[in-house]
């Protein structure tokens, strides 16, 4: 599986309001697109739940390339492009994925990065990776990028309290498609 996300930072007096009609009326067309696992249309706002500016941050995780080629490739992406101009889009590849259906009930994504430090092996990074990672009650997954030698870990949290303790980035998630 492969992940894509593209992180719109927004100005500080954006309206955010503004994201959250664009996905109360557009976030259902992506319900059961070709390839998709699920997508996250996420937010993070200036000032709430410690974030530092307004952004729009969709992350797509993907059964294979195909659907993501489809997806940049044959029109869909051209939404972005005509809205928010052109973007960088972050691509990683799924190491673990412990999520089930209930991800549906999540109200927030918290996101951990990591760095893959150069070592002699990889051999047994997974559960290396595993051990290492904030222990949060809450189903997650972790996206890795050998060109950066980085790792995201993103937990589906329902309750802030859970990472209240914890260093990452907390979006607000306005839909799941699946």
């Amino acid at each position: 599986m492969i992940a894509s996300q593209y992180k719109i930072t927004l100005p500080s007096n954006y309206d955010m309001d503004i994201i959250r009609k664009r996905v109360k009326d557009n976030g259902y067309k992506t319900d059961g697109f070709y390839g998709l696992k699920f997508k996250l249309y996420l937010i993070t706002e200036k000032g709430i739940n410690n974030n530092l500016q307004n952004s729009y941050s969709p992350l797509y995780v993907w059964k294979d390339c195909e659907g993501l080629n489809k997806f940049l490739f044959e029109g869909f992406y051209d939404n972005i492009l005509t809205s928010f101009g052109w973007q960088n889009v972050n691509i990683g590849v799924l190491l673990i994925d412990e999520t089930t259906q209930k991800i549906k009930d999540a109200n927030f994504l918290f996101e951990v990065v990591g760095e893959i430090e150069p070592k002699e092996s990889l051999n047994n990074f997974k559960k290396s990776i595993k051990d290492t990672i904030p222990k949060i009650d809450a189903e997650y997954i972790i996206i890795y990028n050998p060109d950066k030698w980085k790792y995201h870990v993103f937990y589906f949290v329902d309750d802030l309290e859970k990472v209240k303790t914890e260093k990452g980035v907390i979006y607000t998630i306005l839909h799941i498609s699946q």
